[in-house]
């Protein structure tokens, strides 16, 4: 796998893609609900300081913006909210994930297109967008060369992509320890003879598409490999970012222990308390970041441009010209 230098690949996934699909397409229709996803002030100034931690957003506004892997929408719609661009394109592997991006940014007055394709093989012509945005999408795809030579292949030349929230090697390492500890620990409590009737979570039916959760999750990275990986894919002017590190691990087991539990438990007063406590050391990490390994820190994010005045890696300029 040309992604192994940059990564550490989980094992138990024998065909990623048709569990990337599969997966995704279960989870489409709560997918908003289960990650706190929305389209409004809180989610949008997330989405535009996670950008400009790793590229400046005086650059905007931009022409045509793909969102590559882009799920419900959640990056490309609020971005747009805030003034990117006016024209967007979703794609993802999952029908159901583009489905609900283009049904959300029609609620939302936002002009989107959208098209079901896997990242390393785009159903777009060469040099045909501006920008090329991701979030925590490199992770679940086997080849993350391939992905990165794509993205640079439909860029127009100079063109920017930004690839957010990718799991930083070490950093999801520790949080995925602490989960492991919460659930343990919350399941074993739950599960005593006062507490089960009011606090376990029910035991459900689920489809079978749940079982996947495990195992669409392919790699964690290190930024230096990362960005080696996007300069060997054609990519120049990269640089990556890190962020979230004491955040990651309060957020982290906070979500673990809300999966633990029956969910009509948990209230407004515990949402609001798990919020603020995410925001309070969201600032803690700010303060802490020029001091703070990155390797510490829980996300990485990715950015470079597609070279001047070359339109694709080959050389080859596409006949029918840029756009579709």
């Amino acid at each position: 796998m040309s992604a192994a230098p940059a990564s550490q690949t989980h094992p138990g996934a024998l065909d990623p893609r048709a569990a990337n699909i599969a997966y995704h397409d279960w989870q489409a229709a709560e997918y908003d609900d289960k990650w706190g996803i929305s389209f409004d002030d809180r989610c949008q100034s997330y989405a535009v300081d996670r950008y400009r931690r790793v590229a400046p957003i005086a650059e905007w506004p931009r022409g045509r913006v793909l969102e590559i892997g882009a799920g419900t929408g959640f990056l490309l719609l609020n971005l747009m909210r805030a003034g990117l661009t006016q024209q967007g394109v979703v794609t993802d592997i999952s029908a159901g994930m583009v489905a609900h991006a283009t049904g959300s940014a029609a609620r939302l007055g936002l002009t989107v297109t959208g098209q079901v394709c896997d990242v390393t093989a785009l159903g777009l012509r060469t040099a045909s967008v501006d920008v090329v945005i991701g979030h925590a999408v490199l992770h679940h795809v086997p080849d993350v060369e391939a992905a990165l030579r794509e993205i640079v292949r439909v860029l127009r030349p100079g063109g920017r992509f930004v690839i957010l929230g990718e799991p930083n090697e070490r950093g999801e390492r520790i949080v995925r320890r602490l989960c492991r500890m919460t659930w343990s620990v919350v399941t074993a409590v739950v599960s005593l003879p006062p507490l089960r009737r009011r606090w376990a979570r029910p035991t459900a039916t689920l489809d079978p598409a749940a079982a996947l959760e495990s195992v669409v999750d392919l790699h964690t990275f290190r930024p230096q490999a990362l960005a080696d990986l996007a300069r060997r894919a054609g990519a120049v002017d990269v640089g990556t970012a890190t962020v979230e590190a004491t955040a990651a691990w309060f957020g982290w087991p906070v979500r673990t222990l809300e999966a633990a539990v029956h969910p009509d438990r948990l209230g407004w007063r515990w949402a609001n308390f798990a919020y603020r406590g995410w925001r309070a050391l969201e600032a803690v990490d700010r303060c802490l970041a020029p001091v703070l390994p990155a390797e510490l820190h829980y996300a990485v994010a990715l950015t470079g441009r597609a070279p001047a005045g070359v339109v694709d890696p080959a050389g080859v300029v596409d006949p029918a010209g840029p756009g579709r």
